[in-house]
């Protein structure tokens, strides 16, 4: 073997070795993606199963405004979709609604002294509470995951071995404008000025 065709051999292998680590990198950063949207999955997922009880419970006080159960249970069902279809632009506008629905549900609660002093009503508002917080954070982790992949992607030479494998973009998970503006009382409370 000649001289040129070992250096040849060596680099080609170098190369070969080098896409291998590029790849390698890609399929963790995808899966890391994944990883993130199932934190979020599951929380999503609990919250939709604590939703129907904290209505349910605002559903014994008889006067309760009807309208406002109605809106976050139609909210609730307009996450799970969007959740299930993984259409993170459904489920950034659907969030939204749902987090409208529900405060204007808490803020409604505030009328009935005897829903706020349930127990049931009480841990309810906090699990939710809780659980939406989660799916803030987890938010924030997934959209990092994704910014992480959708740079690599794109970077020279990676965007070689991603395109020659056939890995696309993430999208990011955005809320509607109205969830990062401040909150109107007005509305929230039902009333105008």
């Amino acid at each position: 073997m000649s001289t040129g065709t070992a250096i040849f051999l060596g680099i080609l292998i170098l190369a070969l070795l080098y896409a291998v680590v590029i790849y390698n990198g890609l399929v963790q950063l995808k899966h890391a993606v994944a990883k993130a949207w199932a934190n979020i999955d599951v929380l999503l997922k609990q919250r939709h199963d604590e939703l129907p009880k904290l209505v349910e419970v605002c559903r014994q006080y008889r006067d309760f405004e009807q309208a406002t159960l109605e809106r976050v249970i139609a909210a609730r069902g307009q996450v799970s979709s969007a959740s299930a279809q993984q259409d993170m632009n459904a489920l950034g506008n659907a969030e939204a609604l749902l987090r409208a629905s529900t405060s204007r549900l808490f803020a409604v609660a505030e009328a009935y002294p005897d829903l706020k002093a349930n127990e049931h009503f009480m841990q309810l508002q906090a699990r939710i509470t809780t659980l939406e917080n989660g799916i803030a954070d987890r938010r924030e982790l997934y959209n990092e995951s994704v910014n992480l992949f959708n740079v690599r992607i794109e970077q020279f030479p990676d965007l070689l071995i991603a395109r020659g494998f056939g890995f696309s973009a993430a999208a990011l998970l955005e809320f509607a404008s109205s969830e990062k503006s401040d909150v109107d009382l007005a509305t929230l409370f039902g009333t105008r000025s």
